[in-house]
């Protein structure tokens, strides 16, 4: 940890009090150096990540609304230009121009006590959506662009790779809208966690059997898991990646043609952070129980090398509180 001026914020932009961050597989990539964006030169060190964040707004700059104040927030990690075509559109999150907070252009991110960010990243929270779950609001935004991009409605058969956090927010979309759903995954306690959350099914990843699915979510990080999809969803099917693999994901995509397949690409949580907070105040889904632990910026170092707090069970998601070591 090191001591860095407080962040001013200038025009259209705010000052956030960080209140909690959740700790990602990005952060773990940036950590380790394995991030693509550290070979293409889209983020160099030194750097401040964290991009799952929920905060108090401190301070504004000029021409940002008075209304913000003291406002409970999080925000949109991805920063476009505003002024390309792809903004114009709603597509900024895909901006050839755009910062991503935490991770990409160096943008600082929440892994401080104080954030900088624009006031049109911002969206308010409602009480009914304490700190844990407002920092699950980023995942939860990409958990659900992937369910909307699998189509599926009641009684349909999804399997989903990757009982992380990512997953579990998935299969958790999934059941509330009465879908059956498998999951895969390599480790027990990260299935004994999706049958406690509602899947139909849990497998390890060389025991799937030969079962056909009407969609299937790669939230995974394994690359071998996109062919594994080719062949696992029905003819008309659709395949949903939303994880990334460290090295190259290999797949025959001539099963893609035959099958006549769907393969959705899913980036960010831009457009499904309103519904993700929506989803989150009804108190329905029980996202606050994918927190194991809660820990202070002085042992982040430590989860990002992989070692785990020992009271944080099988719930995945580690959570900061920057201000604990204050």
């Amino acid at each position: 940890m090191v001591e860095v001026e407080p962040p001013l914020p200038g025009p259209g932009q705010v000052v956030v009090n960080v209140a909690r961050v959740g700790l990602c597989g990005t952060d773990v990539e940036l950590y380790a150096g394995t991030m693509p964006y550290l070979r293409s030169g889209d983020q160099v060190m030194p750097m401040v990540p964290g991009h799952e964040w929920v905060g108090t707004v401190a301070a504004l700059g000029p021409g940002v609304a008075d209304s913000w104040h003291g406002r409970r927030v999080t925000g949109d990690t991805m920063l476009g230009c505003a002024r390309c075509e792809r903004c114009r559109i709603g597509h900024h999150h895909v901006c050839p121009d755009r910062y991503e907070i935490g991770i990409r252009g160096n943008w600082p991110g929440a892994l401080a006590e104080q954030l900088l960010v624009p006031e049109r990243a911002l969206h308010a929270l409602p009480d009914t959506v304490d700190d844990a779950t407002g920092a699950l609001v980023e995942p939860g935004g990409c958990a659900w662009r992937a369910v909307e991009a699998a189509r599926v409605g009641p009684g349909a058969r999804v399997c989903v790779f990757g009982p992380g956090t990512l997953g579990m927010l998935t299969l958790q979309f999934l059941v509330a809208r009465g879908v059956l759903v498998d999951v895969v995954g390599i480790d027990e306690p990260g299935l004994q966690l999706a049958t406690k959350f509602g899947a139909t099914n849990v497998y390890k990843a060389n025991e799937l059997p030969g079962a056909q699915y009407d969609a299937i979510i790669d939230t995974s990080t394994g690359p071998g898991v996109p062919q594994l999809a080719l062949r696992h969803v029905v003819p008309t099917g659709r395949v949903v990646l939303v994880g990334v693999a460290e090295t190259p994901s290999m797949a025959d995509l001539r099963d893609a043609v035959l099958g006549d397949l769907t393969v959705v690409g899913v980036l960010a949580a831009s457009a499904g952070l309103n519904p993700a907070i929506d989803a989150f105040a009804t108190g329905r889904m029980p996202v606050g129980q994918l927190v194991g632990a809660t820990v202070g910026l002085s042992q982040v170092a430590e989860v990002l090398a992989g070692h785990r707090p020992p009271d944080a069970g099988a719930a995945p998601k580690i959570q900061v509180d920057p201000r604990r070591d204050a």
